[in-house]
């Protein structure tokens, strides 16, 4: 199994919820979230994939002209910097699932069919250890 780049560097990815957790119930969280509000009404799938790459720049900021081991340091010694990164990443994580719940998707599927997908596309014997697009192997 590959090791991330946070359990490298830092150790400290406690996965307690992601094993008991469902993206059924992460779904009904966000809907409930949403109806409570009555936000449903802007919610349709335009407004929510640029919801989605809005919350994603927002992301990518932390990392801007950092190196790999600037990042790895922040991530291990400030809080701050490290809790920002949770709730820009619970962000995009928050409109995906939102994006399914208005398109009727179920992630599992999706994701599966896709990796299927991108497999016959990176054959492992081509592409282990190699960041070649598919189209130059």
């Amino acid at each position: 199994m590959a090791v991330s780049f946070v359990s490298r560097t830092i150790g400290r990815y406690n996965r307690a919820m992601d094993d008991s957790t469902t993206i059924a119930e992460l779904k009904q969280l966000v809907k409930e979230f949403r109806d409570e509000r009555d936000w449903e009404q802007f919610h349709d799938p335009k407004n929510l994939a640029e919801g989605t790459v809005i919350e994603a720049g927002e992301l990518l900021e932390h990392f801007l002209w950092k190196q790999k081991g600037q990042i790895a340091e922040q991530l291990q010694n400030d809080p701050v910097y490290r809790e920002e990164i949770g709730d820009e990443l619970a962000d995009v994580f928050n409109y995906v699932l939102l994006l399914a719940l208005s398109m009727e998707y179920d992630l599992s599927t999706i994701l599966k069919a896709k990796r299927e997908k991108t497999g016959r596309k990176y054959p492992i014997e081509k592409s282990k250890g190699n960041a070649t697009k598919y189209t130059k192997l």
